[in-house]
């Protein structure tokens, strides 16, 4: 029989944010935290007709309370849980929690010597930036990262929101916190947490940036092995309109590709290596993929050490029924699940329970205020009336408790 999830027991507040904050939340909750969502408070939160959910959809098995902590009876009710918490996971820039009250210091570790708080920010807490907006683009931008990114002779290109925000940012705290929780683990004590963005996606960036001493990266952005110079590292338009990604980097799969391709080794002039070779095989592999639609070479590829795959698109995989799973397997003790219908399955990589609606492609967000309340039950027995109120859409301590707490 599998053993519980790795996180079970685990409480967590998350402050409500957007993207780097909520994932880092949402991988907690996948391995089985308990986690709860702080959010403003709003005349509709913790009524029967909640608000709409707010704009973060990473919202996987968590629940929302609304508290106003600018007032001194909503500040006094969350002070009130942070004793009875493992992890508290802070969005905002530099200072806000300070200005809040809630120095992570002077006040949270007071309140509880063990708990963890994770402080997410784009830019370092030093330097020029740390008083700056800005967002995913911006981190990547002066960590080095972006201007990697791109093809030749044209503007660096950021991919989205992947590196920083995600990558570089989330899965960086989620990291830390699982570091804080086994130092604790030895120590007994908890302790700030402290990641950015900037260091993040830098980190990340390790191979590519040592291998910018080296032949594989040392070229102009565009022009090297794995940042699409190579011809046989690239992507390329099929005769329906749709693409085919080529990373034949071994001699052994390149053959393979080449086979697959029906073209002879070294019609372009030269050996493959050679970088002077490199725009004549490009054309030559760009004539040849439009030859074909995708299905035609997915057929030829399929199955074969060529490196040679479709690129799908989001909508035909959830069409295809693709499952989406938990991060990272885990035998013994696997998280839960997305797919609905999973447990019946019973495999570990499909992860536990029984899924989640919209199987994991879609999410409904979290809606102020709905479900905290049985949580503050589940942790701490509170129910409304008794250690807590609602007034003006937000949760408070009761009287007696804001005088215990401020």
């Amino acid at each position: 029989m599998a053993s519980p999830p790795p996180l079970q027991g685990v409480r967590v507040l998350e402050f409500g944010g957007l993207a780097p904050g909520p994932f880092a939340g949402l991988l907690l909750a996948d391995y089985g935290a308990s986690v709860l969502r702080i959010d403003r408070a709003h005349p509709s939160a913790h009524t029967s007709s909640p608000p709409p959910p707010t704009a973060d959809a990473l919202t996987r098995r968590k629940s929302s309370i609304a508290v106003n902590l600018k007032l001194p009876s909503g500040l006094a009710l969350l002070k009130s849980i942070i004793p009875h918490v493992d992890v508290l996971i802070d969005p905002f820039r530099p200072g806000v929690l300070e200005k809040s009250g809630l120095d992570p210091e002077s006040v949270l570790l007071k309140l509880n010597p063990r708990l963890i708080v994770a402080r997410m920010t784009g830019f370092r807490r030093d330097g020029k930036y740390k008083d700056m907006a800005g967002h995913d683009i911006n981190y990547i931008a002066v960590s080095g990262v972006l201007s990697m990114l791109g093809r030749v002779n044209e503007k660096p290109y950021a991919p989205g929101n992947i590196v920083g925000d995600f990558a570089g940012g989330g899965a960086v705290c989620f990291m830390g916190i699982l570091l804080a929780l086994m130092s604790r683990e030895r120590t007994g004590r908890g302790q700030v947490v402290e990641a950015n963005m900037v260091d993040g996606s830098a980190f990340m960036a390790s191979m590519p940036r040592f291998a910018q001493q080296m032949p594989l990266w040392g070229g102009p952005r565009g022009k090297n092995m794995l940042d699409g110079g190579s011809p046989y590292y690239d992507t390329y338009k099929t005769k329906d309109g749709n693409y085919m990604a080529v990373g034949a980097l071994e001699p052994q799969f390149f053959a393979a590709l080449i086979k697959g391709m029906g073209i002879e080794d070294g019609c372009w002039g030269g050996k493959r290596e050679d970088v002077r070779t490199w725009p004549k095989m490009k054309e030559i592999f760009t004539t040849t993929f439009k030859s074909k639609t995708r299905a035609e070479w997915e057929g030829i590829f399929d199955g074969t050490d060529a490196c040679c795959t479709p690129v799908l698109e989001q909508g035909e995989l959830r069409q295809g029924c693709f499952e989406q799973r938990p991060v990272v397997t885990l035998k013994e003790s696997p998280g839960f699940a997305f797919k609905q219908g999973a447990k019946q399955a019973g495999e570990a990589v499909s992860g536990r329970g029984e899924g989640v609606d919209g199987d994991g492609w879609v999410s409904a967000g979290l809606r102020p205020g709905v479900g905290g309340e049985a949580v503050l039950q589940q942790w701490l027995g509170w129910s409304k009336g008794k250690q807590y109120e609602l007034s003006n859409g937000g949760l408070e301590a009761n009287e007696e408790s804001s005088r215990a707490r401020l």
